[in-house]
């Protein structure tokens, strides 16, 4: 039986990135009110664990020293620093806040510390719902990320002579990721997500394939808008799982994302949180024995819970019944975890989304799989 860390301090939570900013870090204290209520934490093979602030020198294993000073310095109200340059503002995607430095220096240690728990032994699935914030660049802020902890943490993976496979299934592309290991073949990263025609940040095409000893060792899936259940599905088992049987990481780290919910209202595909629980149960059967799970997008509060509850059910071996029935239910009007069955697309949608995906597989297949033997 998987033996599980949840890496979770209600501190993680309570960061306001601005009042109307539709980011919302308490989604993480909901989630585990969920999880504890169905008897998540009692079970003998799920632990919790507190984060820790990640230190200068983890950072700059991504990020620039400067960077991190003007983060620092912008988050003790510093005014003589000009945000901007580093891609920071009071009223855009990455606002400026009193305390987001020491925000995100837990964020990104608890995504280390649920790292540290695989490479120590003491878990085979370790989780970190609060990070999976993958467009932080090395000198600018990105996305609604300021640390880019899934480098970060992979960093730490690789340092201790582990091949690392990065599954991004987020809406959006994992473009700072990409970015950190695009000359390496050390880390296979996969992502994803809606294609960068229609959605931030405008990357993530199928021949962005990597550079250098990293050449096919990026790999991204493009997605038109609308896309449902069942053509993403289709489009992760024929690039997924023979890349990852190819590569044969040592750890599966993943960014499970969950604004690719239909109900999601900054994004345009279409899953259900029963598409998106097939995705992280397609993930667990890939895990090597190894698996850092970390959270991502996720704007529709309900599908949030509902997504992220599923998921950790799946990693202990114990998937929860559909009704909800306890105080959460009524506090957050979610009664079930399923989404109701969804209206079909017109015909001529459906067809140009199905041959969307079909182009973007053939290209992989075409560019990609000849370099892992496949």
């Amino acid at each position: 039986m998987n033996r599980v860390a949840f890496i979770y301090d209600d501190i993680l939570t309570r960061h306001v990135l601005s009042n109307d900013h539709v980011f919302v870090p308490a989604r993480l204290r909901y989630t585990y009110e969920l999880l504890e209520f169905l008897g998540a934490f009692g079970l003998l093979n799920s632990t919790i664990h507190p984060p820790r602030s990640a230190l200068l020198e983890e950072l700059l294993s991504f990020h620039t020293k400067e960077y991190v000073e003007v983060v620092r310095f912008l988050s003790e109200n510093d005014r003589s620093i000009d945000g901007t340059k580093y891609n920071f503002s009071f009223d855009g995607d990455n606002p400026i806040y009193k305390g987001m430095f020491e925000s995100a220096l837990l964020t990104t240690g608890a995504s280390i510390v649920a790292a540290e728990e695989l490479m120590q032994g003491r878990a085979d699935i370790a989780v970190n719902f609060s990070g999976g914030l993958h467009h932080a660049m090395p000198n600018k802020a990105s996305g609604f990320c300021i640390f880019d902890d899934p480098v970060i943490a992979i960093n730490s993976l690789v340092a201790n002579g582990l091949r690392v496979a990065y599954i991004d299934v987020d809406c959006h592309h994992g473009d700072g990721v990409q970015l950190a290991f695009d000359n390496t073949d050390q880390v296979i990263t996969i992502s994803l997500h809606e294609s960068g025609e229609f959605l931030f940040p405008g990357t993530g095409f199928t021949n962005e394939i990597g550079e250098g000893s990293g050449t096919g060792y990026s790999v991204n899936i493009p997605l038109h808008p609308y896309t449902d259940d069942d053509t993403y599905l289709w489009a992760f088992d024929n690039i997924v799982p023979p890349i990852i049987e190819s590569y044969k990481p040592d750890v599966l780290v993943t960014q499970l994302g969950i604004d690719t919910h239909v109900g999601d209202p900054i994004t345009h595909l279409r899953l259900t949180v029963q598409g998106f629980t097939a995705i992280v149960k397609r993930l667990s059967t890939l895990s090597p024995g190894r698996w850092l799970a970390l959270g991502g997008g996720g704007y529709n509060i309900s599908a949030v819970i509902r997504g992220w509850s599923r998921a950790f059910g799946i990693m202990l071996e114990n998937e929860w019944p559909n009704e909800i029935n306890n105080p959460i239910a009524d506090r957050y009007d979610i009664h079930f975890f399923d989404d109701p069955v969804q209206d079909s697309m017109p015909e001529n949608i459906r067809e140009e989304i199905k041959k969307y995906a079909e182009r973007s597989v053939a290209k992989i297949q075409e560019l990609v799989f000849p370099i892992h033997g496949l």
